[in-house]
């Protein structure tokens, strides 16, 4: 009798366990759909702010048009991740992959992204202004940002590596060239009174990306050079593939976003404006409304200089701690993302006070002397003071049975001939030098783009702001090629003191130019009024007859737009 009760709960134990699996996660189901309804529920916006409660929009336009915006947020920050995030791992996986490559070859690689971006900025900001949508546009670049970045991660299974590497790079430009046309309705999408904190966000999501990128770069580095081997050896994931793989997952993240489901287009800036200035046409309104070239034009080579200084930094920050430190390749990998790291915390709160800042004082003052101050003394920091030499390092010899990371080949190679003959850079140098360039280029970058997108007005903005990134894209071609031809040929001292000037330059400019980064303003034209004066009297005498003259006891103001009827209370 007792077996056959244990033989009957052995039957029936595993459809008990089965049960009870079922209702536990269906119970973690539930919870995990509860606190997601909690969190929606709290982010949802349920008053529009006071002080935009003018009917330019409905309640559901101004939640639709802040979740377009923050989707914006994210594809800056993924573009900008695109292009950083290999930075401090080209050149290891380059050397490993092709030694014969060098240091010059790896900086055309760096400079293929920016190129491809710099040449179909326009292209995406024009074609954005013709069809009227930015959807069309970024959801084919996004679609080629995915296949590129997956053709980075595949360089172990082709051969010519170094080709295949310098035209992944090239895609990923290519396909980074909607940022344009994220700048562009940024502009459309927000009014005057938020431009500034959007273009605070959007700057921050992008040097974010910037500074991310090294950090989750080192954040693989464990992987190690073997890594995984996935799907019959068709995916490689180790310390050098990883990044790529991380890109394709988070731009097929980004691909859905922009789904008409989700993402959909608000502008507003040209019909706030329209009605700032009494009119009735938005397109009207902003072709009245000619901008200040000369203003643009300056904006636009001070970005250009701002992000060159910041980029060669990130370029040259990897090669240049292992030539005056003595790292190896995984320690460089390691410090450099800690810095960067470090250095993304410290730009969260130089963004979150520069909304507070502009409110104290004026945004071109607060560009001048807190951007592009800041960032000359990090430059000027840079030019070493060390005693000695850098360590020297011995040139590398297969043939010695020595792995490539020995302390006799660690050093400044010497194959640059500067070496012995240039003081070292200390630690200290460089690391108050990262920071300032870490408060001074946040507060520069946004700065920039907000005097830009408000000098030019409500007009569609696709193809300045296209010239913008191409002016940014541009920097970042020169730099990597300043690294092969200049840091390398001739050193520290040419490389910073040349910045430094390049720097100092820019800032007085803006100085002497200070005036004219002054936005207009679009008040709505006072009605100029002309005397009072009585008519004279007439027979009619009806008031109800629209067609009757004005009766005697009334009344006319004469204005240039039109005539107010002022009745006596009397006969109101």
């Amino acid at each position: 009798m007792d077996s056959t009760k244990s033989l009957d709960y052995s039957q029936h134990e595993p459809a008990t366990v089965t049960l009870r699996k079922f209702k536990y996660f269906n119970c973690v189901h539930r919870l995990i759909m509860e606190s997601w309804r909690k969190i929606r529920a709290r982010m949802e916006i349920k008053k529009m702010p006071a002080e935009l409660d003018d009917d330019l929009e409905t309640l559901e336009d101004y939640t639709q048009r802040w979740r377009s915006v923050r989707i914006i947020y994210f594809t800056m920050f993924l573009m900008a991740l695109g292009f950083s995030i290999i930075l401090t791992g080209i050149w290891p996986f380059l050397n490993e992959l092709d030694p014969s490559a060098g240091k010059e070859f790896m900086g055309m690689i760096v400079a293929a992204n920016p190129l491809g971006q710099m040449i179909f900025s326009p292209i995406f900001g024009w074609w954005g202004n013709k069809l009227g949508t930015i959807r069309l546009p970024l959801l084919l670049s996004l679609a080629l940002f995915t296949l590129a970045s997956a053709l980075y991660s595949s360089l172990e299974l082709v051969d010519n590596v170094k080709y295949w590497m310098l035209a992944s790079r090239f895609l990923i430009g290519v396909s980074s060239a909607n940022i344009a046309l994220c700048r562009s309705y940024l502009s459309a999408a927000t009014r005057l009174s938020e431009r500034t904190h959007a273009v605070s966000m959007v700057s921050l999501a992008q040097v974010l990306g910037f500074i991310i990128g090294p950090g989750l770069q080192a954040l693989v580095t464990p992987l190690g050079r073997s890594g995984h081997v996935w799907f019959w050896g068709t995916m490689h994931v180790n310390m050098y593939t990883a990044s790529g793989w991380i890109n394709v997952l988070m731009s097929m993240g980004n691909f859905v976003m922009f789904l008409p489901g989700i993402f959909k287009e608000h502008k507003i800036a040209a019909r706030e404006i329209m009605v700032m200035q009494g009119g009735t046409s938005e397109r009207d309104t902003w072709k009245a409304i000619k901008p200040n070239y000369y203003s643009a034009w300056t904006l636009i080579v001070a970005f250009f200089v701002l992000v060159f200084n910041f980029v060669l930094l990130e370029t040259l920050g990897t090669s240049l701690t292992m030539d005056m430190f003595a790292w190896t390749n995984d320690e460089a990998l390691y410090y450099m993302g800690i810095f960067m790291a470090t250095a993304a915390i410290i730009s969260l709160v130089t963004f979150v006070l520069i909304e507070p800042l502009c409110k104290l004082f004026a945004e071109r003052f607060v560009l001048i002397w807190g951007g592009f101050s800041l960032m000359v003394v990090g430059r000027l920091l840079y030019i070493p003071w060390g005693p000695d030499p850098p360590k020297l390092a011995v040139a590398f010899n297969a043939s010695a049975n020595l792995t490539i990371d020995n302390p006799i080949y660690l050093g400044c190679p010497p194959t640059q001939d500067w070496c012995p003959q240039l003081p070292a850079l200390t630690l200290t140098q460089f690391i108050i030098g990262f920071a300032l360039t870490s408060v001074g280029y946040p507060i520069g970058v946004t700065l920039i783009q907000t005097i830009f997108s408000k000098v030019l007005g409500p007009r569609p903005q696709g193809v300045w702001m296209g010239m913008m990134t191409g002016a940014g894209c541009l920097s970042r071609v020169m730099g990597p090629v300043f690294v092969g031809s200049i840091y390398t040929r001739l050193g520290t001292y040419w490389t910073f003191g040349f910045t430094s000037i390049m720097m100092l330059i820019s800032m007085i400019w803006l100085l002497c130019s200070n005036r004219v980064l002054i936005p207009p303003t679009f008040e709505k034209p006072a009605v100029p009024l002309q005397e009072l004066h009585t008519p004279q009297k007439d027979v009619t005498n009806d008031p109800d007859d629209a067609n009757a003259p004005i009766h005697e006891e009334s009344d006319e103001l004469l204005a240039t737009s039109k005539v107010i009827r002022m009745v006596p209370s009397s006969k109101a």
